[in-house]
């Protein structure tokens, strides 16, 4: 019984200690982030910066995004080709190896 006592004990300090120096690490590291983002949006609205770079911003996102699309197209031909090379392979290897129902397939065809 005293084992089990000891361990609810044990793991509820841990528990209240935990969560106090977690909170006080959180509101410390909130407070130091919100003081530089503050000071960031400052000196960039004063110096009249700010627009130009959200334009640049955007610009970017789309040459970033007309990027991805050209290489999804791409890889999308790719894949045709290679999908035609797959089916190219097949016929001929069903033909090499006497396959019945593609050889009965091209029978028909060319009748």
């Amino acid at each position: 019984m005293s084992q089990r006592d000891g361990f609810t004990g044990g793991f509820l300090a841990g528990v209240v200690v935990g969560g106090l120096v977690g909170g006080v690490l959180g509101a410390l590291v909130a407070a130091q982030r919100n003081g530089e983002s503050n000071e960031t949006e400052q000196s960039l609205l004063n110096s009249g910066v700010s627009e130009t770079k959200a334009v640049k911003g955007r610009k970017s996102r789309q040459k970033a995004e007309e990027s991805i699309e050209a290489a999804r197209r791409s890889l999308e031909d790719k894949i045709a080709q290679l999908n035609t090379a797959i089916d190219d392979v097949r016929q001929q290897l069903g033909t090499v190896n006497g396959n019945p129902e593609i050889a009965e397939q091209k029978r028909s065809l060319d009748s």
